[in-house]
């Protein structure tokens, strides 16, 4: 990190806000936001600025642009801006800040790419392949029932808690520590109930989290992902699977059936409703018919065509 000690102000900062990340976040964000803070410090070092005090609109410009100019993704650049607007807010939180000076910039624009959803009827049959009955298939079945029943991110699902299950519904804690409670399908019950009955055969005694490994510790965010994709080769699914993927298709067939954008948006915890149309796929013209069929003004009746009821009474 360029003229800056191994120990600075500005580094042990960033510590602290990471550690508190830590737990909410996944390892894989923590990772990227170290690295993007990491190139926010090291500019900062070699303006001569060694405090976060410093941290303002005109600098970040300057950074994000220089970031742009050497031909950063605006995916990439996105990210960084999110990575020091959560260091901001803890900033301020910590008074070192009076307000969050990413909120006067502008978000760059990003290419939409979102993964396709299963088709339904593939998505049932791949659920519906019987596994081998050991604990390990009992585990890994009530994990894609609940993926997909629920919506849930990676890290959500992940760092679930055997206290967080109710009779119908679960509650995760989202971006941003945010929680929310969505529900749980009957055949992901099933599948939870199922592996309840066998997790002390993994899990050890005071182990809290809902989904462990073969050494009874909670599963890991690398462990799951590798678990689905080699469950989906050896179902058959033609196509490789991913936590994302599931959450997609939840979201898509969810629409599709219900047209409800906003229940979506709630059982996905988006903060934005644009979020959710984009996640899914959900283009202006299907907005606009919802709207003009659910609108009390948006087929209000013409001055005309009141004068014309009014002429034939």
């Amino acid at each position: 990190m360029a003229n800056q000690a191994h120990d600075s102000p500005l580094e042990r900062q960033v510590d602290a806000f990471l550690a508190r990340l830590s737990r909410t976040a996944s390892p894989a964000t923590v990772d990227a936001y170290r690295r993007d803070l990491k190139a926010l410090i090291g500019f900062m070092g070699d303006a001569g600025l060694a405090d976060w005090t410093c941290l303002d609109v005109a600098l970040l410009r300057r950074f994000l642009g220089g970031e742009r100019a050497r031909g950063l993704a605006s995916r990439s650049l996105a990210r960084r801006r999110s990575a020091i607007s959560r260091l901001a807010d803890h900033l301020v939180a910590e008074g070192q800040l009076t307000h969050n000076p990413v909120d006067l910039t502008q978000a760059p624009r990003q290419p939409r790419h979102l993964p396709r959803p299963l088709d339904v009827d593939q998505l049932a049959q791949f659920l519906d392949t019987p596994h081998d009955g050991t604990p390990l298939g009992y585990r890994d079945q009530a994990m894609l029932e609940l993926f997909y029943s629920s919506g849930l991110r990676l890290a959500e699902l992940a760092g679930l808690e055997i206290g967080d299950l109710q009779t119908q519904r679960v509650r995760v804690v989202g971006k941003g520590g945010k929680p929310r409670q969505v529900p749980v399908g009957a055949r992901a019950r099933q599948a939870l109930a199922e592996w309840l009955a066998v997790r002390g055969v993994l899990a050890e005694d005071d182990q809290a989290a809902l989904f462990v490994g073969q050494h009874g510790k909670r599963l890991g965010h690398r462990a799951i992902q590798q678990r689905l994709a080699n469950l989906a080769r050896r179902r058959g699914l033609a196509e490789h699977l991913h936590p994302h993927r599931l959450r997609h298709s939840f979201a898509s067939h969810l629409l599709e059936s219900s047209q409800d954008l906003r229940a979506v948006q709630e059982l996905l915890g988006h903060a934005n409703l644009s979020t959710t149309q984009v996640y899914t796929r959900l283009d202006w013209q299907s907005l606009a018919t919802s709207y003009d069929a659910a609108h009390p003004r948006a087929h209000r009746r013409t001055q005309r065509s009141r004068h014309d009821e009014e002429e034939s009474s």
